[in-house]
């Protein structure tokens, strides 16, 4: 994944009080009429600006990549051309092959078992309507097994005979993914499976024609079935009517193998006994979270990632015996990161990344111990050594518990007499994580002058189950103070001979809802705030947003109906009026998750009150911004707009 590229999530708004049904109705760009899209354009930047935005995203590193079958040619995902494309190495350190290109982002899904052809998606203009496309290993055009307007298709396997490609799509019912497969011999695509519901298949059993699957039913919530191919019949393996957080998959033998927090605090990997329906530990007992595992295509080796504290580290497993197996020894850094190389026997893709540097990445032999670097990342025009590390804190919130929180520091502010301003810097989700490791996004921050800081509130991920669930529907009104409270230390705890820092706050998705609210419920704990596609209303969000996300939502944030009252309590439009600090917002108008009206209608309240906002909607990005044309734009204008409000003249 490109580190500049701003994934962000989750926007609503409404008027001041909020009315009884949605002041705007649906997403996407033809929601809004062309001349309001025209006036929000992005105004141009400052040369000097654009220039430096433009160094720092030149500074990134090719996907890890999956092997070819025979071990001789390398796929990887690369945004060297300003959008993220697939490329392909003939051997190590060969120069890069470019295979897609265009203006929309492709990924690189699998290599079929004959390693002829490549399964890729799609999307375009950040509607997160992706396609499925197969081609040539060797390039040339690509071919469209389905892409249809308003449909999300998605790849969920290929299988290890070769035979079959099978994917989900909401193609039926908007709210509902049915299970489909494309069969590779006659190019036909054929129906799996289709009761309602947002189904995914986590891992096929070939030769017995089993599929396991699982029904999300709220967020970080699902139910595990077993779908025999033969007979259709659908059997419950666990998690029917628990709203518990399952991750599975299968191992060697057929076991299904378990990543829940069931069990304990933190998420640990378990196998399940389909006799006993009983769960036997893999992992031990940690404080901290497994993040994820990995079986590689022999059923030989199990990979496992450990999340310490927003750090990386892997633990390799014999997949059949289920032991831990004793790793050679692997470079320091962040994040290291072992996984599957593909479908080639031993072979498992290193990703090292230091915190200072773009992530290196290479091919390491389990059987002979040898690593072979096969790419490199690449720092134009930019000196690595200036980047700062980043140092793991905490600040206090007014019940006492202790808020984990990432700084980077400028170097200057040292030794510097008066203090230098803040940026506080929220994660989208709410259920992600601010993490260690390379950020030329950060770093922009700090060579600007900034101190950037990532808290990790509660209702993040990575501290166990009891965190991440504090912030759920109306509990959500007892730590939503997370949020004023960083600024009340930073202040507090900041400042130098006498005078406190001047605080910006920053952020996507879930963070640009919490830009507004630190804007709004929270005004005067923050100078300025620049808002990238936040929620404004949780109530006309929860109205809008694309209705296969609504019911994950919905068990996160609350019921429109029964929980209305904190909603609108919760939503930052309804506390508008209390505003003192400059808000820009900056918006995708074609995203499906927040909807663009979310940000207008924000702006429009901001200005009946005559408050000062300013709006910027990028017309052909939807919930992020990918294109390099838009990264600088984004990013420019976010850091001017800090630096006119918060550096004193």
């Amino acid at each position: 994944m490109t580190p500049l590229t701003l994934i962000v999530a989750l926007a609503t708004a409404t008027p001041n009080p909020p009315p009884a049904a949605s002041s705007y109705a649906g997403h996407g760009a033809d929601s809004v009429p062309a001349e309001v899209l025209e006036r929000f354009r992005a105004p141009a930047l400052a040369r000097e600006v654009s220039l430096r935005v433009q160094a720092m995203l030149d500074v990134r590193a090719p996907s890890g990549g999956l092997l070819a079958p025979d071990g001789r040619s390398m796929f990887v995902t690369w945004g060297v051309t300003g959008v993220r494309q697939v490329w392909r190495l003939d051997g190590p350190m060969r120069f890069p092959v470019q295979l897609t290109g265009g203006e929309d982002p492709t990924s690189l899904v699998d290599v079929t078992a004959d390693g002829t052809t490549l399964v890729l998606q799609r999307d375009r203009a950040g509607e997160e309507n992706p396609g499925l496309y197969l081609q040539s290993a060797k390039g040339g055009p690509l071919v469209v097994i389905k892409h249809e307007p308003k449909v999300q298709t998605q790849a969920q396997l290929v299988t290890d005979d070769g035979k079959y490609l099978y994917f989900r799509a909401n193609d039926k019912k908007p709210d509902s993914y049915a299970l489909y497969r494309f069969v590779f011999a006659t190019k036909q695509i054929e129906p799996v499976f289709a009761q309602d519901g947002l189904w995914s298949i986590a891992g096929r059993l070939d030769r017995e024609r089993r599929l396991l699957l699982a029904l999300a039913v709220g967020s970080n919530q699902q139910e595990i079935f077993e779908l025999d191919e033969t007979t259709h019949t659908l059997t419950p393996l666990f998690g029917q009517g628990e709203h518990e957080d399952y991750e599975v998959g299968y191992g060697a033998g057929g076991d299904v193998l378990v990543l829940t927090p069931k069990l304990s605090e933190f998420r640990r990997l378990y196998r399940f006994d389909r006799k006993l329906h009983a769960f036997t530990a893999i992992t031990p007992e940690l404080s901290w979270d497994v993040d994820s595992f990995a079986v590689s295509r022999d059923d030989r080796w199990l990979f496992t990632r450990i999340n310490e504290g927003g750090r990386t580290r892997t633990r390799l497993f014999d997949a059949r015996s289920l032991k831990e197996v004793g790793l050679p020894l692997l470079p320091p850094g962040d994040h290291v990161v072992l996984g599957p190389a593909g479908r080639v026997k031993n072979a498992a893709v290193l990703s090292v990344d230091t915190g200072t540097a773009p992530a290196t990445s290479a091919v390491l032999d389990l059987g002979t111990k040898k690593l072979t670097t096969w790419h490199v990342p690449s720092a134009p025009e930019v000196e690595l050594a200036s980047f700062v590390a980043v140092s793991v804190e905490e600040y206090p919130a007014r019940d006492g518990t202790r808020i984990p929180m990432l700084v980077r520091r400028p170097a200057t502010c040292a030794k510097a007499s008066t203090p230098c301003p803040v940026i506080v810097d929220f994660h989208g989700g709410p259920e992600a994580q601010a993490t260690t490791g390379f950020s030329p996004r950060a770093q922009l921050f700090v060579d600007a002058g900034f101190i950037h800081v990532q808290p990790n509130v509660r209702g993040s991920d990575g501290y166990g189950k009891s965190w991440i669930h504090a912030d759920d529907g109306a509990k959500r009104l007892q730590v939503i103070t997370d949020i004023e409270d960083a600024a009340r230390f930073v202040r507090a705890s900041w400042g130098k001979g006498g005078k406190a820092p001047k605080v910006g706050i920053f952020g996507g998705s879930y963070g640009g809802y919490s830009v507004l609210m630190g804007m709004t419920r929270f005004a005067g704990a923050y100078d300025a705030g620049v808002d990238v596609v936040g929620i404004s209303s949780l109530v006309t969000f929860l109205e809008n947003t694309a209705p296969y996300r609504r019911a994950l939502r919905i068990s996160e944030y609350g019921d429109p109906v029964a929980d209305r009252a904190a909603l609108v309590e919760l939503s930052p439009i309804t506390h508008v009026g209390k505003t003192t600090g400059p808000v820009l917002l900056l918006q995708g108008a074609t995203d499906p998750r927040v909807p663009v009206e979310e940000a207008i209608q924000m702006y429009d309240a901001m200005q009946a009150k005559k408050l000062p906002a300013q709006l910027i909607i990028f017309p052909d990005e939807g919930h992020g911004v990918q294109k390099r044309v838009n990264q600088v734009q984004l990013l420019g204008h976010a850091i001017a707009f800090f630096q006119r409000h918060l550096v004193a003249p």
